[in-house]
């Protein structure tokens, strides 16, 4: 879709230097940017690459010279330019009208625009929002709810009675609403534990491939309006993700924790059962946090068991000189030995 510099300085409230005339239709890095496409620039270091870019319109903060090319003057380069890429380079339809081979139940109810690929099932009394389009595959378990705007990649499968509110992007392979991990040890046996609680999954989400939600045990899964979860991510019984949260690939979080908002994981972190953790808390890749613990509000934390970052860092540095302390101990101790 093409706009002008002076639509898109508009629409981003930048200031615009150049010519307003010129049409950006496109998004790209610098080094593969053609004359139409938008880049962007948020530090000197990063000059370089623009300067020699085909591209003939940057998004630039204040401050950097950038000859010979249209300039969009912002504060926050790197925000506008995915606020531009909204327009510019909307995502393809996952989905058209509705496919012949989509198996749907006459008491399901689809508003207004909804398109369901290929293959696609849903069953008895699921709700679709106007504007959703459903993938190729997709399974919709009976009564389950799904609201306006959202995109389900194929093969994405929400189990009965799953709620996911408006415009949720769900990557292919991402199941909601299974059953959580529990069970009663007796008899030599594992029972078990009911899983007949509910998920529900709020606004604006956005959840990655081979992510796993699961259902609450006797309570509810809640994930907050605005969470986004990369690939990978597994999600336990009762958990209750805070607003605006941000959780990367192959982390695990187990049962009834409690998580605040605006939190960040790193990749590999695992959390125990009932841990709490406090808004705005930062916690590292591969970091371990013990079962019942808390992290306190703006914590940074790292390592396993999770400890303050300062701590890890001291701790890592001593760990770094262990053989040249063995090989200083064991000098000190044959004398002793051989007397």
């Amino acid at each position: 879709m093409k706009r002008t510099a002076k639509d898109l300085s508009e629409y981003l409230g930048c200031e615009l230097e150049g010519d307003a005339t010129i049409e950006v239709s496109g998004i790209a890095a610098p080094a593969r940017a053609r004359a139409g496409d938008l880049i962007y620039v948020e530090t000197q270091r990063h000059l370089g690459p623009a300067v020699a870019s085909a591209a003939r319109c940057v998004l630039a903060v204040p401050g950097v010279v950038i000859e010979g090319k249209t300039i969009l003057r912002t504060a926050k380069p790197k925000l506008a330019f995915a606020q531009a890429a909204a327009i510019l380079a909307p995502p393809p339809p996952i989905a058209a009208g509705i496919h012949s081979t989509a198996v749907i139940s006459p008491s399901a109810k689809l508003a207004r625009g909804v398109a369901v690929g290929p293959y696609a099932v849903i069953e008895d009394g699921v709700a679709i929002g106007a504007g959703t389009e459903i993938g190729a595959f997709c399974f919709l378990g009976a009564g389950a709810h799904l609201g306006e705007q959202c995109r389900l990649y194929p093969r994405v499968t929400l189990y009965a009675g799953s709620i996911v509110r408006d415009r949720v992007i769900v990557h292919s392979g991402a199941v909601i609403g299974s059953d959580g991990f529990g069970y009663v040890a007796a008899n030599g046996k594992q029972w078990k534990f009911p899983q007949v609680g509910e998920v529900e999954i709020g606004n604006d989400v956005e959840i990655g491939s081979n992510t796993t939600i699961d259902r609450g045990s006797l309570d509810r899964t809640e994930i907050a309006s605005g969470v986004k979860l990369d690939n990978l991510v597994h999600i336990a019984h009762n958990v209750r993700l805070g607003e605006n949260t941000v959780i990367a690939a192959q982390t695990g979080i187990s049962g009834s924790v409690v998580i605040g908002k605006n939190v960040s994981f790193g990749g590999q972190a695992g959390l125990g059962d009932h841990c709490r953790v406090e808004d705005g808390a930062i916690i590292g890749g591969q970091a371990g946090i013990l079962p019942g613990k808390t992290i306190h509000a703006g914590q940074i934390v790292w390592g396993t068991p999770a400890r303050s970052l300062e701590k890890f860092k001291a701790q890592f540095a001593c760990s770094q000189r262990l053989p040249e302390l063995i090989k200083r101990i064991t000098a000190l101790e044959r004398p002793v030995i051989q007397k």
